[in-house]
């Protein structure tokens, strides 16, 4: 179990483009809330659950945080994990990645010390939802949202952080296809990772 990083699940709650609250759709038999809090659970000691201002409360149990900087999207749900975790490290996922894996999870928490962020780049795409920031990053984006830049993956270009990109060949070990990193923004998307789930489940043991 790990002590000194935070495990931060963003559960946002507007969910525009699938139409209901993704964080209660069923992927297999969790919904996508509970099967992010179990992964993070079973690797992280602290937990939180951070929220938008304006989301449906969450009854879970891990704590469960409103934005303090309202209408930042994702950026400020990141402000809002490393203000109120009570470590200098966090590792944030967002609750619409049903595939989240322990093993890829504790790849980017290894990299703590050595870098202010830690994100993928799998397929030529940044993935800021399932990355390793620091501390040091608050004034960083303090200042992105001062000038209402809410874009995380401009914060990589920031001089004053230690930036380090995990690309395909470092995850070719433990998530070569990058599952990990995949969420279910459309009803297509929860389709395709149901029918996953299913296959999976369905498939002959040897």
């Amino acid at each position: 179990m790990i002590t000194d990083v935070t495990g931060v699940l963003l559960a946002g709650g507007k969910s525009r483009r699938m139409g209901e609250d993704k964080r209660f759709l069923h992927v297999g038999e969790r919904t996508l809330l509970e099967s992010g809090l179990e992964v993070l659970r079973s690797v992280f000691q602290e937990i939180l659950i951070i929220i938008a201002q304006d989301s449906p409360e969450l009854a879970a149990d891990a704590p469960v945080i409103r934005d303090l900087v309202p209408d930042c999207g994702s950026l400020g749900g990141l402000y809002t994990g490393l203000k109120e975790a009570t470590t200098d490290d966090i590792f944030v996922a967002a609750c619409d990645m049903p595939f989240l894996d322990s093993k890829t999870i504790r790849y980017f928490v290894d990299l703590r010390g050595d870098a202010d962020v830690a994100m993928a780049n799998f397929r030529n795409q940044l993935h800021p939802m399932h990355a390793l920031y620091s501390r040091r990053c608050l004034s960083v984006i303090e200042g992105m949202i001062a000038a209402g830049q809410l874009k995380i993956q401009d914060m990589l270009r920031h001089p004053s952080l230690r930036v380090r990109i995990v690309t395909e060949v470092d995850l070719k070990a433990i998530d070569p296809d990058g599952r990990s990193f995949r969420n279910v923004n459309t009803p297509a998307d929860l389709e395709a990772a149901r029918s996953f789930i299913h296959r999976k489940t369905d498939a002959p043991s040897h």
